[in-house]
């Protein structure tokens, strides 16, 4: 792909349902592996209990989990875990930790007591009490969590790779825009930034502004080499087109073009402008 589009409907799915779907497929003979487990312990220790026990407590944990991994997805998306600022964005994950957890946890106490009483049964969840219980479930999920968010920032490095290859001869000197119905050619050099705008990316020379499908991460990795730096999280600029930077009062910093144009930069990204 030369474009710098997003991919078609094939490739939407794929982000949708590819890292996700994997994450399901995975759980299924981790279920029944788990639940076995814990019929055998459970006989070893002499312990009372009814066959679909087990299944129903494995089975209810893994569904909940995997309703959970498209929101680490996201988190994801937001939050990369690559690029300048990962560790501002693993403190973040961290963090997402805890409500992912809690989640888990209401879910489970919701989804395991009701089946109980259905069945007429009774089930304690929180026999252990309520923050012990959240204890012993969050140790858990966070190595859930990770999972879920190495899976998903896979997919995220796989479909940079197909959208962006790279190519054995070196820097390009136009590079192949389609914009709506044209295609056109430009050389790096002319462009002076590129802004996300949705789903789409707007490329902005001297002489108009391009409208491109396409993420500002898959033209970030396409220009990589070619002298633009990110500035902000929805925002590129050509380095070479920066006639000056004034840092502002809360921190951030303010770049001025040679055009004259003023952009807002993050002080998230400020070291990419060392």
């Amino acid at each position: 792909m030369t474009s710098g589009d997003e991919p078609g409907t094939s490739g939407k799915l794929a982000w949708r349902l590819g890292p996700w779907g994997a994450i399901a497929l995975v759980s299924i003979p981790i279920v029944f592996v788990n639940a076995t487990s814990q019929i055998m312990d459970l006989r070893s220790a002499g312990l009372s209990f009814e066959l679909f026990e087990p299944f129903l407590w494995e089975t209810s944990s893994a569904a909940i989990l995997v309703l959970l991994a498209p929101l680490v997805g996201l988190a994801v998306r937001r939050w990369p875990l690559d690029g300048p600022g990962v560790w501002t964005s693993l403190a973040v994950h961290a963090g997402l930790t805890l409500p992912f957890a809690a989640a888990h946890v209401f879910a489970l106490y919701v989804v395991r007591t009701g089946t109980y009483l259905l069945l007429d049964k009774s089930y304690d969840f929180f026999r252990g009490g309520i923050g012990l219980t959240f204890i012993y479930e969050w140790r858990k999920d966070i190595i859930s969590y990770a999972i879920f968010a190495a899976v998903f920032a896979a997919a995220m490095w796989l479909e940079r790779r197909r959208n962006n290859p790279v190519s054995p001869s070196g820097p390009p000197d136009r590079i192949e825009v389609r914009d709506g119905g044209k295609t056109l050619f430009l050389a790096p050099a002319d462009i002076l930034y590129l802004e996300a705008a949705g789903n789409y990316v707007e490329i902005h020379t001297a002489a108009a502004v391009h409208l491109v499908r396409g993420t500002l991460a898959a033209w970030d990795t396409r220009l990589n080499g070619l002298g633009f730096a990110r500035i902000h999280r929805s925002r590129l600029v050509n380095r070479a087109h920066i006639a000056a930077m004034t840092p502002t009062g809360s921190g951030d910093f303010e770049v001025m073009l040679s055009s004259g144009k003023s952009l807002q930069g993050s002080r998230r990204f400020r070291s990419s402008l060392a």
